[in-house]
């Protein structure tokens, strides 16, 4: 399974951006998949999950501004990221989960098997 990530960039505050995951190898219908972000020197942050059956959950920091979806028939998941602060600047990765292991989408990062290269995010004026 690989996951490719796209769509990061630099950005004022305010402004949006939408993150793209295209899985490809396997399908991505009965994983959860999840985007996390992480810092130089820091562990990786949990920021939205989508279940296989689409339930989705989100990183407090993240709550009303981010959404998280998927789209089973082009293998890709995304994340539409509205009101960008400069405190969401970080690399964000998206991750897989094997097929029907968990019931939702797990915020630890171990659970994830397969992660994409990346992709930086930057919220600066």
């Amino acid at each position: 399974v690989q996951l490719q990530a796209s769509g990061g960039g630099l950005v004022q505050p305010g402004d949006s951006l939408r993150l793209s995951c295209v899985v490809s190898g396997r399908t991505i219908s009965g994983r959860n998949m999840a985007w996390f972000r992480q810092l130089p020197a820091e562990e990786r942050e949990f920021v939205a999950g989508v279940g296989w059956e689409r339930s989705t959950r989100y990183g407090d920091s993240v709550k009303g501004r981010f959404t998280i979806s998927r789209d089973n028939g082009k293998n890709t998941v995304y994340l539409q990221m509205n009101s960008l602060r400069p405190e969401d600047t970080a690399v964000y990765y998206c991750a897989a989960d094997d097929p029907y292991t968990h019931t939702r989408a797990s915020t630890s990062d171990y659970i994830y098997r397969y992660w994409g290269q990346g992709t930086q995010v930057t919220v600066s004026s």
